[in-house]
């Protein structure tokens, strides 16, 4: 659900967190808004109401392990972590971690990718939120629950910061609940009116 459907409607917050992501159109081609959270992370006012309004909803909620999908998950999900007191696991791209890993493949509209995590880095029984900047079509966040849920873990929530117009109304992934704070915006010209 978006963050506006559940108790956070005309919070300013959510305004100054829309408005500090760029909109680069055209990029990576043709047709493509591209939500760029760079300039999120600049607006120190901003991205504080990210970690804040996500820290507010998981911190009674008893979770143990913050998964961030890469890259931009690895942004948003350690602070998190430390503010409810979870740990951080990173869900890498093939061959980036280090020791034995558990891998979850999964199928994009131009191929396939795959998610990996450590092996012993999440344990049986123990409750996840799995973080990411944008979800599209839920693809690599499915696969995300996949990996966790075939380590034994119980995936409580996703939570995005963006969620692409086709997410909506479809608030579950795997039968996970998502949790998202903004819609994407067209264009720069929507901060203003």
């Amino acid at each position: 659900m978006f963050a506006e459907e559940n108790g956070l409607h005309g919070d300013p917050r959510i305004k100054a967190i829309s408005d500090a992501i760029r909109v680069v159109p055209h990029f990576p081609k043709p047709g493509i808004m591209f939500q760029d959270i760079t300039t999120l992370l600049l607006d120190q006012k901003a991205f504080k109401y990210t970690i804040d309004i996500f820290v507010d909803r998981y911190r009674d909620k008893k979770i143990s392990v913050v998964a961030g999908v890469e890259a931009r998950g690895f942004i948003f999900g350690p602070p998190i972590a430390l503010a409810i007191g979870a740990k951080f696991v990173p869900l890498r791209k093939p061959k980036k971690l280090p020791g034995e890993v558990i891998s979850e493949a999964y199928v994009l509209e131009y191929g396939t990718d795959c998610l990996e995590m450590h092996v012993g880095a999440v344990q049986p029984g123990e409750s996840v939120l799995i973080v990411d900047d944008l979800v599209a079509t839920g693809g690599t966040l499915s696969a995300a629950i996949r990996l966790l849920e075939r380590v034994g873990a119980e995936v409580v929530e996703c939570a995005c910061v963006i969620g692409l117009p086709q997410v909506k109304g479809n608030w579950r992934l795997n039968g996970v609940p998502m949790y998202v704070l903004v819609e994407p915006r067209l264009t720069d010209l929507e901060c203003s009116l």
